[in-house]
């Protein structure tokens, strides 16, 4: 668990980090570097679970030695999936990382939602129903790592 009383934004008490995987924490398929280290620290304090649609069809064989959970998305709508998904770990304990259109639910359900830019890029529906925009999962994770920053950020 994470707890961090933000000015104007409110206390926060984070249970789970809920993560896309393609173009967040990857690019064509491959874990950026520093995101393995990064995660696993992380997992001390936080449940992680990364949703994808895996593109690229290397999830499960990237995120191997990561603490974490991985759901591989099936049919459509996966931005209602993810949603639900956030919505059914109780919402207003989760951080949230994305970067596509069909992460955007996932993004404004969550307590913080996280857009991350990597070199696939971000919607902007992304974009606008986060909380805070970054340039890539790195800067992103040690949001986590670094609370004070995001504390930084979110503030009124």
């Amino acid at each position: 668990m994470l707890e961090i009383d933000i000015p104007g934004f409110g206390f926060v008490r984070l249970e789970h980090l809920v993560s896309d995987f393609t173009g967040t924490l990857s690019m064509d398929g491959n874990l950026l570097p520093g995101v393995k280290e990064r995660l696993n620290k992380i997992s001390g304090f936080l449940k992680i679970h990364v949703l994808t649609a895996d593109t690229f069809g290397k999830a499960a064989d990237e995120l191997k030695g990561i603490n974490c959970e991985v759901f591989i998305l099936q049919g459509e709508n996966h931005d209602v999936q993810k949603e639900e998904y956030v919505k059914k770990l109780g919402a207003g304990h989760v951080f949230a990382f994305g970067n596509g259109n069909n992460d955007r639910k996932m993004l404004k359900s969550a307590k913080i939602g996280v857009a991350v830019s990597e070199g696939e890029g971000c919607s902007v529906d992304a974009i606008m129903a986060a909380n805070i925009h970054v340039r890539n999962a790195v800067d992103g994770l040690d949001l986590l790592l670094n609370p004070k920053r995001c504390k930084a950020t979110l503030r009124f």
